[in-house]
């Protein structure tokens, strides 16, 4: 199947009644000492370790305005012999410090920008405007691994060092001194050989460019204790591809990964350089430069990762907008890209703190405004030169209905295969996408697991094959999941011997968020950690 006619969203059912999520976006306060959690069924006794979790956790700074501006909040699980403990803390960052003295947003976030200190005089205020807006270190999207520590992640230049049990806040660490990238992905890959790869952008007289990174794996030390310090020497840009659109580039978020190559994926989402500079005189956030442009094709990005050699076919496909991909791997001289995309990249500026904590037909309204995003499976051919034919279907994989054809000298157009079937509609679409990332990451796969958006936040957990399209689902009314992520039975010998967490909220009641544990393979619960703490709604973590 094809591109269809109708949208994702059209192709979704209409919301009428939805419950309220306001309490999911309240601030919280933290838990910096382990507390009990009570224990409702099962949790398998092999289960030991850390599952944590990232996301906005305090809003109540001026006029705080998007909830990506909230402030970071990490949480830890910690899991052991049947038992569950839960802490949580700030992030300690400079923003968060800084907000918190003058009581205001200081440090320009995604959807709110700084103003300038009200106590100056009218003519510093003036020129304040003038002045590159600071990056800022307020991590709150994910957990991510470099050589061995933990470190918490946004879509700046920034990050900062964390440790992984106390939740402690260490230093901040910049990619400019490391690397030449103004930003970085918190959506990083992990090779086999414990090489990191990320993307960030730069941009100067030039032009503007995509950028791969590739930080090496922690080297061994013998005996020697390993330096409580952060460590990214020997990252190195690999590859830099210059922008379709120098003075528009696109917006990304992550990018896919293969055994031997890197797809980076030029969206429509387009980011107005001029605009920028003009709107921080006009005091206008960073979402604002953000404009989703349907004229233009996306385009697929080709890099081999063992050489950083940038393929000269241009492959496109129509206008699409993706956050996440699911997973990427090679067959049959082809490379197979599965990723969770919709038809309408606006929606990403549309979650204000006033659209989220909408009531009643109006939380409708906004919910049947937004994008569905569906899984679609692209394929790229990998071997296309001058004497591939024109005009013809280059993707021969069984029972594969993706296409690609070449259209023009070094132009290949793909159109994608609809990884799902009807029966994912009633959830809303699908995102937030995990797989056995340790086994699978990379290779041919056959499981997804993932949430369901049959409200503006994720109201079910799903697991798909990715074969027969087949789902299984957890979903209660009323119900909020996170980000489900799977963990591997010791001694597992097939790729869904495990379990899949995720964090459960109810905005009804106080204080009765659980931490769910459901068989991998059923799709059924084991048990649950209820917590005595109220936790708000997050993005993304790990195991």
């Amino acid at each position: 199947i094809s591109s269809m006619n109708s949208s994702s969203t059209q192709r979704c059912p209409l919301a009428k009644g939805l419950v309220s999520i306001a309490a999911l976006v309240n601030s919280a306060e933290e838990t910096p000492q382990p507390v009990s959690t009570h224990i409702k069924g099962t949790i398998p006794s092999w289960i030991n370790g850390s599952f944590l979790r990232n996301g906005p956790g305090k809003f109540e700074f001026g006029k705080d305005n998007h909830w990506f501006d909230g402030m970071a909040m990490m949480h830890r699980f910690y899991v052991k012999d049947g038992d569950v403990t839960y802490n949580s803390s700030f992030l300690r960052s400079d923003s968060y410090t800084k907000n918190s003295e003058k009581d205001r947003i200081v440090v320009s976030e995604f959807g709110t920008i700084a103003m300038p200190d009200p106590c100056k005089n009218i003519f510093a205020r003036f020129f304040s405007r003038f002045k590159l807006p600071q990056a800022t270190d307020n991590a709150s999207v994910n957990f991510v691994k470099y050589k061995g520590d933990y470190f918490v992640s946004t879509e700046t230049n920034y990050m900062r060092r964390v440790d992984p049990d106390s939740l402690e806040t260490k230093e901040k660490v910049d990619w400019t001194q490391y690397v030449a990238v103004n930003s970085a992905t918190a959506h990083p890959h992990y090779g086999r050989d414990g090489a990191t790869y990320n993307m960030g952008n730069s941009y100067g007289k030039s032009g503007f460019f995509y950028n791969i990174v590739r930080v090496p794996p922690q080297e061994t030390e013998g005996d020697g204790a390993k330096e409580d310090v952060a460590d990214l020497y020997g990252a190195k840009v690999i590859c830099s591809i210059p922008a379709s659109e120098p003075r528009r580039p696109s917006y990304f978020h992550s990018f896919v990964m293969s055994e031997n190559y890197i797809v980076f994926i030029e969206q429509p989402i387009k980011l107005d350089m001029l605009k920028a500079m003009l709107y921080q005189v006009q005091g206008k956030s960073f979402n604002k430069i953000m404009t989703w442009d349907p004229k233009c094709d996306t385009i697929f990005h080709l890099v081999n990762r063992h050489t950083g050699e940038c393929s000269a076919v241009r492959y496109r496909g129509e206008p699409m907008f993706t956050l996440h991909q699911i997973n990427a791997y090679e067959e049959g001289g082809c490379l197979v890209m599965d990723m969770c995309c919709g038809d309408d990249g606006a929606v990403i500026g549309d979650f204000t703190l006033e659209n989220l904590r909408r009531g009643g037909e109006e939380l409708d309204k906004f919910y049947n405004s937004m994008c569905r995003n569906l899984p679609r499976r692209y394929v790229i051919p990998l071997t296309v030169d001058e004497d591939t034919p024109m005009d013809q279907n280059l993707v021969n994989l069984s029972l594969c209905t993706a296409t690609a054809k070449k259209t023009g000298p070094g132009e290949v157009y793909l159109t994608y295969e609809e990884l799902f079937n009807d029966e994912l509609l009633q959830y809303g679409g699908l995102e937030f996408p995990q797989i056995n990332y340790a086994e699978n990451n990379g290779r041919p796969y056959r499981y997804v697991y993932a949430c369901g958006f049959g409200h503006v936040f994720s109201d079910s957990l799903l697991k798909m094959d990715v074969r027969t399209k087949e789902l299984k689902a957890w979903r209660h009314h009323g119900l909020f999941p996170s980000e489900p992520v799977f963990v591997p039975a010791p001694n597992a010998t097939e790729e869904d011997d495990g379990v899949v967490m995720s964090v459960i909220i109810n905005p009804k009641e106080d204080k009765s968020t659980f931490l769910l544990v459901l068989d991998a393979k059923t799709f059924t619960e084991l048990g649950r950690a209820e917590v005595p703490v109220n936790i708000p709604y997050g993005t993304h973590g790990q195991s």
